[in-house]
């Protein structure tokens, strides 16, 4: 932390030689923390906001070429949308003044009294728009190649608005599960859990995609539908790997924090060992290291110790990268082969399994005085839990009624024959490679 004897910028030494009657060493020292805090954030905003970039790469790898521009468009779209509701509505029901802990109640349209610094709210904003989008977006990924793009510009609006935020008031901003003792740093549980519980809805009414599962005399065939470009899939998870910095570290909140570096290191070493975990579990399963579990494992890792990455030391991250790593390959085949939900990028898995796993992780792994919870190992543990099944409640139930409305309304899923003729052309009137013969009779 910078003290009050000196200050260092790039390594040059900077002492206030004169100061000001009406400026005092404590002002000056405050004028540089609120600067670094300011340039802190600010960056680490784009470098979340680059993981849209990622997780459009991702789905549009991970799926078939006829449908990419229909991907890049959700994806735009999604964090477009949902800023516009987040300044409107989301910011407010999240960082409000609490109602009963249960959700904010100012704050509108960044609506604020006169002689409030806007500065700091602004900065706040910014950096927390981008989170929202997160979980926003992640649910794309499920329900790619089959939803009307009308009944995703919907869904997107009212995540960013309302679900997201009204959780995310329980945990970061004074709630009743905040208050409890419930730790996520980074949001395994706020932000990843969030969007990947409203996958499994979206996913579950949505229904499979043509050809997915076939059912005969009883009993039913799944299908492999592979991904027309694993190139593109892993540069998105490189670029999500690139800007989870800013979104682990950045949640120091400060540029003067010197754990960000505490935050970086186990951010890298989890998801490392998740990588690694998951090569190594396809690879004994189906033969041969499977690329596409291996991206997925990388990004188990990640979301794994986003909760934690604070309060879980360097050699404990591994542990949880490792277990997040084996989960993903297990939970791909549970929801795919066992459930029969069609998620064609394992969005489910990697956010919702693996972010619940490291969320209960903190309570095992996760130092109690860093925390500051007061409560033991096993309340800890247990308030862990808590959390992730009260907001995995609140986001099945308000989907649930999302999702039933949109379907009743017939705006959910294209149809058959747009499904077979690609979102692309049916959605868009272009495609992705133009000049290029893709068929596909799925």
């Amino acid at each position: 932390m910078i003290t009050k004897r000196s200050l260092f910028l790039g390594g040059a030494l900077i002492v206030p030689a004169v100061v000001a009657s009406a400026q005092t060493v404590d002002e000056t020292l405050a004028l540089f923390q609120n600067a670094f805090d300011m340039i802190w954030l600010v960056l680490a905003a784009a470098l979340v906001f680059l993981m849209q970039a990622g997780f459009a790469m991702v789905e549009t790898g991970l799926t078939r070429a006829k449908n990419a521009s229909n991907i890049i468009m959700k994806n735009l779209m999604d964090f477009s949308a949902g800023a516009l509701a987040y300044w409107a509505v989301g910011w407010a029901l999240m960082y409000g003044e609490s109602a009963g802990g249960v959700v904010g109640s100012s704050g509108f349209f960044l609506n604020y009294p006169a002689g409030t610094e806007m500065f700091v709210i602004y900065r706040d904003w910014m950096f927390q728009v981008v989170f929202a989008a997160t979980a926003a977006t992640i649910v794309s990924g499920a329900m790619a190649e089959r939803t009307q793009f009308k009944g995703y510009l919907i869904y997107s609006v009212v995540i960013s608005a309302v679900i997201y935020p009204v959780s995310g008031h329980w945990i970061w901003s004074g709630g009743w599960l905040s208050e409890m003792g419930f730790h996520d740093f980074a949001g395994s549980t706020v932000v990843h859990s969030v969007g990947a519980w409203a996958a499994l809805v979206g996913a579950f009414f949505l229904g499979a995609r043509r050809g997915k599962y076939i059912r005969l005399n009883g009993s039913v065939t799944v299908k492999a539908i592979q991904g027309h470009n694993m190139p593109l899939a892993a540069l998105g998870v490189f670029i999500l790997w690139f800007g989870w910095y800013g979104f682990n570290a950045g949640s120091t909140l400060s540029g003067t924090d010197l754990d960000i570096a505490h935050v970086a290191v186990t951010t890298t070493l989890a998801a490392a060992a998740g990588a690694i975990a998951a090569m190594a579990t396809s690879w004994g399963w189906f033969g041969k290291p499977d690329p596409s579990m291996s991206l997925n494992g990388a990004l188990a890792g990640l979301v794994g110790i986003t909760a934690g990455t604070w309060v879980i030391a360097p050699g404990a991250s591994i542990l949880v990268g490792l277990i997040a790593g084996v989960l993903v390959v297990l939970a791909v085949e549970l929801i795919d082969k066992v459930l029969h939900i069609d998620d064609p990028v394992g969005a489910v898995s990697v956010h919702g399994i693996a972010g619940a796993w490291g969320t209960i992780a903190v309570g095992i792994f996760g130092d109690l005085e860093k925390i500051g919870s007061g409560l033991t190992r096993g309340g800890q543990i247990g308030v862990q839990a808590l959390g992730v099944l009260a907001v995995f409640a609140w986001v099945v139930v308000t989907s649930a009624i999302l999702f039933g409305i949109l379907k009743a309304a017939g705006v959910l899923r294209v149809s058959d024959g747009e499904e077979q003729m690609g979102l692309d052309i049916s959605e868009h009137g272009t495609e992705a490679y133009s000049g290029f013969q893709i068929f596909s009779n799925l």
